[in-house]
C-alpha cells in the first residue's frame, strides 16, 4: 500500500530535515557573512589547491574594492600561533611525485610577534644517493645551524633532485612559502647561503629566480659548473641577471676542486657587469669551512646591509626560456622573438613613468603594487624609446590574489598588470 504525502509520519520527517538544513545554515555562515580578518586569514593559510580556489571566490563574493584588499592582505597575519620549535623535519612531494625533504630549525625562544629572517642553507655532495630517514642533511648536524635569532631551512639533494634543476627550481620556493605559512617570517631579509655544490645552487638561484631573496652567498663553490651539461646544467648564463642580488663569494687558495685562481675569470666578468659582490680569498684555505668562524662578523654584516627591495625602482632581465625563469619582481617576461635568442629587456620606473628597452622580446608584463603607482593618474610607458602605452589602469582584486598566492609575500602585492607586445619588428 503506498504511503501518502500527507501522512503525519512523512510530515514529521519532513519538518525534521528541513529544521536540520536551516540549522546548518545558521552554524556555517556564507562567505558574504564572514569577516574580512576571517577570509584573509584563510587565503594565506591555504595548503591545496582546492583551499586556494575556495579562499579567492569567497574573498571576491565580497566584491570588496581592491585597494582595501590589498590594505587588508599587507596587514593580515601569514603564520599560525602554535607551531613546533627547535629541529621541525618536513618534506613536500612534488608535481612528479619526489618526496622533498627538508628540516627547519626553529630558535626555542621563537615569538610569533617578532619577524625573523630566514636562511637557506645549501649542502654540497648532490652527486649521493637519496636520503634515508632522520638523515642530517647538513654534515656537521643541526646544532651549529640553530640560531635564536633567526629561522634556517636545512633542504635535501640528492643525484635525482640536484640543486640546478627544476625540481629544485621550484621546490625551494615552495618551501619558503609554507614556512611563511607556519612562522613568522620578515619577506625582506631570507637569503640564500650554499657551500661546495650547495655554492653552485646558490648561484643557480641568483642567475634564474631571484625574486623572493635579499642576497646568496655561495661558499667553496662554481658557477661554471652550471654551463656544463654533463652536471645536470647547460645553461647559458647571463650576468645582467646578477645585478640586482648582493653576492658574498668565498673560494680557498688551495681548494683541490675550486682553487680560488680558477673563479678568477668570474670574479673579473661580475666586475665588468658592476655586480654588487664581495670577494673573499682565504689564504691556504682548502675545501672546506674552517675559514667560517673568522668570517663570522662579515657575513652577518653582510647580511644586515643588504635587506632585500621588493619593488626596486630599475630591474634588468635575459630570459631563454618563457615558462620558467622568465620574471624578476614586477617584470615578467611572456613571448620572445625568436628559438634560440635570448629575449633582454632593461626597465626604470619613476613614479608612474616606465622606459623600457627590450631585445628579442615579442610580450611583456609590468605587475604594478600601489606601493608605488598612483592609480588615479595615467601610466605611461615608453618602449625603445617611443611612448607605447598611456592610460588610467584599473585595480583588479582577482590581480592581487593571483599573485599573493603565487609570492605570498606582503611586501610585494600587485593590484594591476599591464601586458604589452611589441608591434613592431626589433
Amino acid at each position: 500500500m503506498p504511503i501518502r504525502s500527507n501522512s503525519p509520519f512523512i510530515s514529521l520527517i519532513l519538518a525534521m530535515a528541513l529544521l536540520s538544513v536551516c540549522a546548518r545554515a545558521i552554524a556555517q555562515p556564507s562567505a558574504t557573512d564572514e569577516t574580512l580578518e576571517t577570509l584573509i586569514g584563510r587565503f594565506w593559510q591555504a595548503q591545496t589547491e582546492e583551499e586556494r580556489s575556495l579562499a579567492t571566490e569567497a574573498l571576491l563574493a565580497k566584491n570588496l574594492e581592491a585597494r582595501s584588499v590589498f590594505r587588508a592582505l599587507a596587514a593580515a597575519k601569514l603564520h599560525k600561533s602554535d607551531v613546533a620549535t627547535g629541529v621541525v623535519r618536513a618534506s613536500r612531494t612534488s608535481d612528479s611525485g619526489l618526496e622533498l625533504p627538508y628540516a627547519v630549525l626553529v630558535p626555542t625562544s621563537y615569538d610569533p610577534a617578532k619577524r625573523y629572517p630566514v636562511e637557506f642553507m645549501l649542502h654540497g655532495g648532490v652527486g649521493r644517493p637519496a636520503w634515508q630517514d632522520n638523515e642530517d642533511f647538513w654534515r656537521r648536524g643541526y646544532d651549529n645551524l640553530l640560531s635564536e635569532d633567526r629561522i634556517t631551512v636545512v633542504p635535501a639533494a640528492w643525484r635525482d633532485a640536484i640543486w640546478w634543476q627544476e625540481e629544485q627550481a621550484r621546490n625551494l620556493p615552495a618551501i619558503l612559502r609554507q614556512v611563511k605559512r607556519d612562522y613568522s617570517v620578515d619577506d625582506n631579509r631570507v637569503t640564500m647561503t650554499g657551500v661546495s655544490d650547495g655554492g653552485t645552487g646558490a648561484y643557480f638561484f641568483a642567475f634564474k629566480q631571484p625574486t623572493p631573496w635579499a642576497a646568496f652567498l655561495p661558499y667553496i663553490g662554481n658557477a661554471a659548473v652550471l654551463r656544463n651539461p654533463q652536471s645536470g646544467g647547460g645553461y647559458r648564463l647571463y650576468f645582467e641577471n646578477l645585478r640586482d642580488k648582493p653576492l658574498f663569494i668565498v673560494n680557498g687558495e688551495n681548494d683541490p676542486l675550486y682553487p680560488a685562481s680558477s673563479i678568477q675569470p668570474f670574479i673579473e666578468v661580475l666586475d665588468e657587469a658592476k655586480v654588487n659582490f664581495e670577494f673573499t680569498v682565504i689564504e691556504n684555505g682548502g675545501h672546506n669551512l674552517d675559514w667560517l668562524p673568522a668570517q663570522l662578523d662579515r657575513i652577518e654584516a653582510f647580511k644586515r646591509e643588504n635587506p632585500r627591495d621588493p619593488l626596486p625602482d630599475v630591474l634588468q632581465w635575459v630570459a631563454d626560456r618563457t615558462d620558467i625563469y622568465n620574471r624578476n619582481h614586477w617584470l615578467v617576461i611572456d613571448e620572445r622573438t625568436g628559438f634560440g635568442k635570448p629575449a633582454v629587456i632593461a626597465a626604470t620606473r619613476n613614479g608612474n613613468s616606465f622606459v623600457v628597452d627590450t631585445s628579442g622580446v615579442k610580450k611583456f608584463t609590468l605587475l604594478l603594487s600601489p606601493s608605488e603607482i598612483d592609480f588615479s593618474a595615467p601610466v605611461t610607458v615608453t618602449l625603445n624609446g617611443r611612448e607605447s602605452h598611456g592610460a588610467i589602469i584599473e585595480e583588479s582584486t582577482e590581480t592581487l590574489l593571483k599573485w599573493a598566492q603565487r609570492d605570498l609575500d606582503r611586501s610585494m602585492l600587485f593590484t594591476a598588470e599591464l601586458a604589452i607586445r611589441l608591434e613592431y619588428a626589433e
